[in-house]
């Protein structure tokens, strides 16, 4: 894989589905693997799933980005010397959504290829981000969308597909469809993060109302409206599961305790 591609992990949410929590939802154990030093079990955090796929796709950097008082990430993971990894941690300033927590590491990422995901959401399979890649080589794509089956569409942003995997449209969590698919990982090369960096600068200026957030999805959306070229790769054997609420987490410490 390109020795460019970094990972862009957003983790300035407040946990407000499992509130009251003990600590960043990042951090929460979800799961168990070998001590380094002993060997013995002990608690894997939910976080660290989305590392290990980042890294198997040959991402050595990634950056987490903050809000103020999320101390605990860094503290607990330090430099990623342990996971083999290099992190770096960005404070978010702009309070709108997911895109511009991502858009505090634009002069870091601009000229890279970024793998993207969400630090509450475990995927299958391991190869994940692997096939993205590959996928974004073969097509030239300004973005490819890792996309699964769900069950509830009003939760996700569901994907409209062409042939051939071109993806035709995204609709932000519709109160009901047809569509089977929604994406939860992503990754983009330069024209998407020079792109995204413009719109929300427009975004900001001109149609932001007080309160208002923006969807990852909605900016891809725009992008595919503006002529960028966005690719997917469907799992239709994948799994993906949302442990930022509380039913979903009770399922993934079930299945990997």
């Amino acid at each position: 894989m390109p020795a460019d591609t970094v990972g862009l992990i957003p983790a300035a949410g407040l946990g407000s589905r499992l509130a009251p929590i003990p600590c960043s939802k990042e951090l929460l154990p979800v799961g168990f693997e070998a001590h380094p030093e002993h060997g013995e079990p002990h608690p894997k955090v939910v976080s660290q799933y989305l590392l290990e796929h980042m890294q198997r796709a040959g991402a050595e950097q990634v950056y987490f980005i903050l809000r103020k008082g999320k101390w605990d990430i860094p503290n607990y993971y330090g430099d990623g010397s342990q996971l083999g990894l290099q992190l770096a941690y960005l404070l978010m300033q702009r309070p709108f959504g997911c895109p511009f927590s991502l858009d505090q590491a634009y002069t870091f990422v601009r000229r890279q290829r970024v793998v993207f995901g969400f630090p509450d959401i475990l995927i299958a399979p391991e190869d994940a981000f692997a096939r993205l890649l590959q996928r974004q080589e073969e097509t030239q794509a300004d973005v490819v969308l890792g996309c699964f089956g769900v069950r509830y569409p009003h939760k996700w942003d569901m994907v409209d597909l062409k042939t051939g995997g071109e993806v035709n449209a995204i609709l932000h969590k519709p109160a009901t469809s047809d569509l089977t698919y929604g994406w939860a990982i992503a990754c983009w090369g330069p024209r998407f993060t020079e792109f995204m960096h413009q719109y929300l600068e427009r975004w900001e200026a001109e149609v932001y109302t007080s309160g208002a957030e923006l969807s990852l999805g909605e900016v891809v959306q725009a992008a595919i409206q503006n002529g960028l070229l966005v690719q997917s790769v469907c799992f239709e054997n994948g799994s993906c599961l949302d442990v930022g609420t509380p039913e979903d987490l009770q399922k993934a410490i079930k299945n990997l305790s």
